[in-house]
C-alpha cells in the first residue's frame, strides 16, 4: 500500500462488528470444522453452551429468511447487509420470516435436544455461510481495539 491509499477491505470481512447470540458466559463446547467437499463430514458451526430458556440474540442486524422447524428442531436464520447467512438452532422462535432484526435482538428462546451437546443444560448451534461456503462463525467476533493511554507519573 502506497502511502495516502485507503486501506482496502478483506473482501470476506464483515462490514459490521457481528455480537456473541447468547450471553455470558457462553463457553464454546465445540469448534467449527470445516467439510472437506461440500457435503463431506464437519461441523458447520459452533455449539455455545447455555440454559433451556434463555434468550437467543441476532449477531448483528439483518433480515429473518426462516423462522420455523427444520426435523424436529426449531431454527432462525438471519440474512446479513454484508451477504452473510446466520443460522441460530434448537429455539422457540420469537420471530418470524420478513422481519427486519436489529443487533441483540431476541430471535427466539434456547431449548434442549442439539445432538452432542455436552457440558451445558442446552447447546445452541451457531452457523454462518456465504453463499454455499460455510464460515467460523468465532471469526466474526470482534475482540475489541486496544487503546493505549498516555503516561502520567504520579509524584
Amino acid at each position: 500500500m502506497r502511502p495516502n491509499e485507503p486501506a482496502r477491505r478483506q473482501p470476506n470481512a464483515p462490514a459490521e462488528r457481528f455480537g456473541w447470540p447468547l450471553a455470558p458466559p457462553h463457553p464454546v463446547l465445540r469448534q467449527f470444522e470445516a467439510p472437506s467437499t461440500p457435503y463431506g463430514p464437519g461441523h458447520r458451526g459452533v455449539d455455545l453452551g447455555g440454559s433451556v430458556g434463555e434468550p437467543v440474540l441476532a449477531a448483528a442486524a439483518g433480515v429473518v429468511v426462516f423462522a420455523g422447524t427444520v426435523a424436529s428442531r426449531g431454527v432462525v436464520s438471519v440474512d446479513h447487509p454484508n451477504g452473510l447467512r446466520t443460522t441460530y438452532e434448537p429455539l422457540t422462535p420469537a420471530v418470524t420470516a420478513g422481519q427486519r432484526v436489529t443487533a441483540g435482538a431476541v430471535l427466539g428462546h434456547l431449548r434442549p435436544g442439539h445432538p452432542g451437546c455436552a457440558g451445558a443444560p442446552a447447546c445452541l448451534h451457531w452457523g454462518v455461510r456465504r453463499g454455499e461456503e460455510y464460515l467460523d462463525p468465532l471469526g466474526l467476533i470482534a475482540a475489541g481495539r486496544v487503546r493505549l493511554l498516555p503516561w502520567e507519573e504520579v509524584g
